[in-house]
């Protein structure tokens, strides 16, 4: 069978829950028979992919891969961190990243359409090891950067991997800021990158909590005014105070060292991801009281 009617790509997708180029694919495999295609998904591992899809995958590892002047990081997340752990789950990570580098891949979707194999591509190697591990598992974000002095770091839990990019200075001080990022979480690189907005938000809320605690408004804002710079550098990578020596800030580290922060990358495993919260007792009960029907 050379194509496929969408109509009948749709009707899949709503008996089974699986992705529209899984649905495609079994078709295309079965002349389009709609029961020969399920059994084709339920053989290859998409349809039990399938059904898991919609549980929450926050857990997982950052892999990372590099070479020269170029890094890429790469989150795959899985429902659980003993899965995170699973050898061949890492396998996978390790390799998908070293794909995207290879490859100078910078887009998820590039990535998961991209060869794994002789045999399979990206999404189709981890809808089989979905069906092997048996939770959902997901390639869902990448992050790739290019500069003359990158620094690398990986947590050693795998759940927070950093990339900076250096203007000057030694592969080792790289290495350090990108430590200095995956304990301290700047979220700008440099004091004056902090935006208007949020220095405002950050003022207002300052002025509030001063005036709840008693002091007149115009007395407040003036105690906040010189809170605010203290702010941008707190929240900026070449403002805080250096993990390794608190009594400089990176700024000052890397100025001796004739060197600045260009950029800089910070992944943590399930970052925005909205984790259900079981109610076991809730569970427990719901048990009982079906058994008694």
């Amino acid at each position: 069978m050379a194509n496929v009617d969408a109509k009948l790509v749709k009707e899949l997708r709503d008996i089974t829950g699986a992705g529209f180029m899984d649905c495609k694919k079994a078709l295309l495999a079965t002349d389009g028979n709609i029961e020969a295609a399920i059994e084709e998904m339920r053989k290859s591992g998409a349809l039990k992919a399938a059904k898991k899809a919609s549980r929450t995958a926050a857990e997982g590892i950052i892999a990372c891969a590099r070479k020269d002047n170029v890094a890429v990081m790469v989150e795959v997340n899985s429902e659980t961190d003993f899965a995170a752990k699973n050898a061949e789950f890492v396998d996978f990570a390790n390799k998908v990243a070293q794909i995207a580098l290879d490859n100078d891949i910078a887009d998820i979707e590039a990535l998961k359409a991209a060869k794994y194999d002789d045999k399979q591509t990206v999404a189709e190697a981890l809808t089989a090891l979905i069906a092997k591990i048996g939770e959902n598992l997901n390639v869902r974000r990448i992050v790739r950067m290019q500069g003359d002095n990158l620094g690398v770091y990986v947590h050693s839990n795998k759940h927070i991997g950093v990339i900076v990019a250096l203007k000057g200075a030694d592969a080792e001080t790289a290495k350090n800021v990108a430590m200095h990022v995956c304990a301290s979480k700047p979220d700008f690189v440099h004091p004056e990158d902090v935006s208007a907005d949020v220095v405002e938000h950050e003022r207002q809320i300052q002025i509030e909590i001063a005036v709840n605690s008693g002091k007149p408004k115009e007395i407040a804002e003036k105690m906040v005014a010189g809170r605010m710079k203290k702010f941008t550098g707190e929240v900026s990578l070449t403002g805080q105070p250096f993990v390794m020596d608190p009594n400089v800030t990176v700024g000052e580290m890397l100025k001796s060292k004739g060197a600045d922060a260009e950029a800089f990358v910070r992944l943590e495993v399930g970052e925005g991801i909205e984790k259900k919260a079981d109610d076991f007792a809730a569970e427990v009960q719901a048990q009982i009281a079906a058994s008694k029907k």
